[in-house]
């Protein structure tokens, strides 16, 4: 099969990889019918994490179940499938309260690879949830969202207890950031403010329910936030960067007693204590336990309540993964959607 790897620093190619064999008798393998690049991929595309390559690539899927190991109960082949980018169990005492991301058997998906035509995925009937159907072609992008970026920016806005008439404020306008502003929506908040100073986020944003848009960053940010809400600061707060200007940013433009929902991948980011002992702030985040969230993300998607695959504003085949890896480092695309 072909699949995507990262040799170096900007360095992407489409190879010939083995194609993907049942291992464990609780695996599934699916041929995918689209994938995307992420925007945490960018970290080792840019050489800010450490590549050893050639790596594979890719931990947003979607597609049709091919063949099942022996011990999987409840995915069969020919169901279209929906998963998360850990693999889990979905029975440990860690899925059970709702952290499938951390489960105690978790594999990370990103170390097989789904930027490619086929992918096998373990712990099958814990990772993966089967859409009603075969789905028509135009919901496909939008079920794809929801393996990741929906469902990130869903446990963003939950930790930010965005709800009816809270004021949330989005930190990073990149696919995550955009479907947190969804997600405060769906989940009633009245007041919406997105933080980007790019215009046709701030379209997509206010779109997507956005009532407010601040353009600045850092302190005049901040404080741009806080005239919004007479002084006192958001009652929650979605980080979805994850660097150290974005999180003092997210804590800062929160009120006392609010809540913080950081679900941007972490790159040296250092808490001062007193300050955040001071602020009163309240900090949940972390990898997004989507599976949590997929059965009722997939229904919203599937009766098309909601339309997160708007974030895809470029399509590829697989074959052209280097120019959608290009165009969104040069931030020419928000996310780009990738067609075996």
């Amino acid at each position: 099969m072909r699949g995507v790897v990262l040799n170096a620093p900007g360095d992407v190619q489409v190879v010939d990889r083995e194609d993907p064999v049942v291992v464990e008798q609780t695996d599934a393998v699916i041929r995918l019918t689209a994938t995307c690049v992420c925007g945490s991929d960018l970290w080792p595309y840019r050489g800010i994490e450490d590549v050893h390559g050639p790596a594979v690539m890719g931990h947003e899927y979607v597609g049709i179940v091919e063949e099942v190991g022996a011990e999987v109960r409840t995915i069969r082949p020919g169901q279209f499938v929906v998963g998360s980018f850990f693999a889990s169990d979905n029975t440990c005492e860690i899925c059970r309260a709702g952290y499938q991301s951390r489960c105690f058997h978790s594999v990370p998906i990103g170390g097989i690879g789904t930027q490619s035509q086929y992918a096998r995925i373990p712990l099958a009937d814990g990772t993966l949830v089967p859409t009603p159907g075969l789905p028509d072609e135009s919901l496909v992008p939008s079920l794809l969202a929801a393996s990741d970026v929906l469902g990130t920016g869903w446990f963003g806005a939950v930790a930010a207890e965005a709800g009816p008439g809270k004021t949330i404020a989005v930190v990073g306008d990149g696919a995550v950031g955009l479907l947190g502003v969804l997600a405060a929506k769906t989940l009633g908040a009245k007041r919406i403010i997105a933080m980007s100073r790019h215009e046709s986020r701030q379209r997509l944003a206010e779109e997507f329910g956005a009532t407010d848009i601040v353009a600045e960053r850092g302190d005049a940010g901040i404080e741009r936030v806080r005239e919004l809400t007479g002084g006192l600061g958001a009652h929650g707060v979605i980080e979805a960067v994850g660097t150290q200007e974005s999180m003092m940013q997210a804590i800062r433009s929160t009120r006392a007693g609010g809540h913080v929902g950081y679900v941007g991948v972490s790159h040296d980011v250092n808490l001062p204590g007193n300050e955040l002992f001071f602020s009163a702030v309240h900090l949940h985040g972390g990898p997004a336990p989507v599976r949590r969230f997929l059965p009722e993300l997939i229904d919203l998607v599937w009766n098309r309540q909601i339309d997160p695959g708007k974030v895809f504003d470029l399509a590829l085949p697989l074959e052209d993964a280097a120019e959608g890896y290009r165009a969104m480092d040069e931030r020419r695309a928000i996310k780009t959607l990738l067609r075996p």
